[in-house]
């Protein structure tokens, strides 16, 4: 058991820090992956995991990162992420979609491009790559945000197909509204109001710890057992235009 290692990549908070923790408390040794460095020190530090400084955008710091992994690895999250901005396609902002398509699509597909031949050489890989309800739904301002998601959901439905006859399993986990301290806060540019509005009067939104929970399940199943995809909403939200507040 403890020789198991998982890499989880934008590990310094959110869905991540907490995916981190819950596969560390499944006897995995956790790289913790991401940009901010003394986040991620004091994770691997609480869980016994070690802390590797990354920019999934960078050729370069994804170089490094496989190089510090090795030649095996049984688990990767592509995790890092995340939405920018709330604007109409009328007035979009390129830089912003291109920041997020980086981060989502490129950033997901450097990494795993990176740490697929030690995930092939464990005999039982498994890649878990964190989407979002909006890479299945479109909804108002979310066009470069959805689009991202969209490139998730795409990205590994046609890894699953190019890796049939490889010993790793290609899975998604898309999360519907989460709470968490920073996701809402970077896409409004740090305005709390805004960022409390999105979650306000909803009784029971997910929170991290749910997600990560969902995220271990999809890792511990039996190695023949492939999660293609698993849809995670609270209760709340029966769409993406249709959430219970009170």
């Amino acid at each position: 058991m403890s020789t198991r290692t998982a890499v989880v990549t934008g590990a310094s908070s959110g869905i991540g820090a907490a995916t981190a923790r819950h596969l560390a408390r499944e006897g995995y040794t956790v790289v913790c992956a991401a940009r901010r460095a003394d986040r991620i020190e004091a994770l691997a530090a609480e869980i016994g995991g070690r802390a590797v400084v990354c920019d999934v955008t960078s050729p370069a710091s994804v170089a490094a990162l496989a190089e510090a992994v090795g030649p095996r690895l049984d688990v990767l999250v592509n995790n890092a992420g995340g939405a920018i901005g709330l604007g109409a396609v009328a007035e979009a902002d390129p830089d912003q979609w291109r920041r997020m398509y980086d981060v989502n699509v490129l950033g997901l597909m450097q990494v795993t491009q990176a740490l697929l031949p030690a995930l092939v050489a464990s005999g039982a890989g498994t890649i878990v790559n964190v989407g979002s309800t909006a890479g299945r739904i479109a909804y108002e301002g979310g066009a470069g945000y959805t689009a991202a998601k969209h490139g998730t959901k795409v990205v590994t439905e046609t890894l699953r197909l190019e890796l049939f006859d490889q010993p790793v399993r290609v899975c998604e986990v898309a999360p519907g509204m989460v709470r968490t301290e920073e996701f809402s806060l970077v896409r409004f540019d740090g305005d709390q109001e805004r960022a409390d509005a999105v979650y306000a009067g909803v009784a029971e939104p997910l929170v991290a710890e749910d997600v990560a929970d969902a995220i271990a399940w999809v890792v511990t199943r039996p190695p023949h057992v492939n999660i293609d995809e698993l849809v995670i909403k609270p209760r709340a939200q029966a769409a993406q235009h249709k959430v219970h507040r009170v």
